[in-house]
């Protein structure tokens, strides 16, 4: 008995859609665009979205209260949402051309990340003044603003090194 031709393209399209469905959702492949106007927009440290540890360069017993530097070769970046998307996203509002990223502690010692493309990592300056340990927020701020921006901010760990 021989198979219609219909019936012979069951199996593959079966075997395509497993191979999509087995696919995570970090195998989407975003290009690096500008950040503009009127975008969904989301946070990413250190490769997470949700809750990310930075190291910090902060030796020996640390007290309450102490600050430090982060570790080299730790990263922020943006990418852009889908409008259906459930996370609590940022928007660029109307005037928005980057997005700028900001830690816990206002000082001027911790001068903003300003990021203007899509899904290119920046590296987290050494410079950048931080908790030695404790939980807090990395924050990403439309720039310019507007009466339309709306921040997100990606939960933090910070965590001295023994």
């Amino acid at each position: 008995m021989s198979l219609s031709p219909v019936m012979r393209l069951v199996p593959l399209a079966a075997a395509a859609l497993v191979a999509v469905a087995a696919l995570p959702a970090s195998a989407e492949i975003v290009d690096p665009a500008p950040i503009g106007p009127g975008q969904l927009f989301y946070g990413v440290v250190n490769g997470q979205t949700g809750h990310a540890v930075i190291k910090m360069a902060c030796f020996g017993p640390v007290y309450e209260g102490q600050t430090g530097h982060p570790m080299a070769g730790q990263t922020v970046k943006v990418l852009p949402a889908p409008s259906y998307s459930a996370w609590a996203l940022g928007y660029t509002g109307t005037a928005a051309d980057g997005v700028a990223v900001t830690g816990p502690l206002a000082s001027t010692a911790s001068r903003p990340i300003v990021l203007h493309t899509y899904a290119v990592a920046a590296e987290i300056p050494t410079t950048m003044t931080l908790p030695c340990y404790g939980t807090g927020e990395l924050t990403f701020t439309p720039v310019p603003t507007s009466a339309t921006a709306r921040a997100t901010a990606v939960k933090v760990d910070f965590v001295g090194q023994p």
